[in-house]
């Protein structure tokens, strides 16, 4: 028990739940301007007064595509309220703190033994001999 209780406390688990739940929340309000607003909007401009009252009939099988619609549009309208108030900015913010990576540092081949040594050095750490300044540059 002591671990399910460890389980359902962790920081991660809390953080998702409040995600959720403020997600949730933040779909309610959009799909409400959706259908009390942008639906309407949208079809004074297309002439009908409610999309969700659209449908059609076959084989005595009702199907309600204005439902549909709004969905489409709540949706788009999430997606784009996500990627321009919250991806866009925190992509900024990563950039502008992110370090600049560093150079790699300057290396040469030892004429001798063909191993990889840093351009300054003088003599070869791997066969121990003198790298002339001939072969530095």
């Amino acid at each position: 028990m002591g671990g399910f209780k460890k389980f359902l406390l962790r920081g991660n688990l809390v953080d998702l739940a409040v995600a959720f739940v403020i997600g949730v929340a933040f779909a309610a309000l959009v799909t409400a301007l959706v259908k009390d607003f942008i639906t309407p909007l949208i079809a004074a401009i297309g002439g009908k007064p409610d999309f969700s009252a659209l449908n059609f009939t076959l084989n005595h099988s009702t199907f309600l595509y204005g439902d549909f619609i709004n969905s489409l549009i709540s949706f788009v309208l999430v997606a784009a309220v996500i990627y321009f108030f919250v991806v866009v900015p925190f992509s900024r913010l990563l950039e502008r703190f992110q370090p600049t990576p560093d150079e790699p540092p300057a290396v040469k081949d030892c004429p001798h033994c063909l191993s990889t040594i840093p351009a300054a050095a003088s003599v070869c750490s791997a066969c121990t001999r003198e790298v002339t300044a001939a072969a530095r540059g």
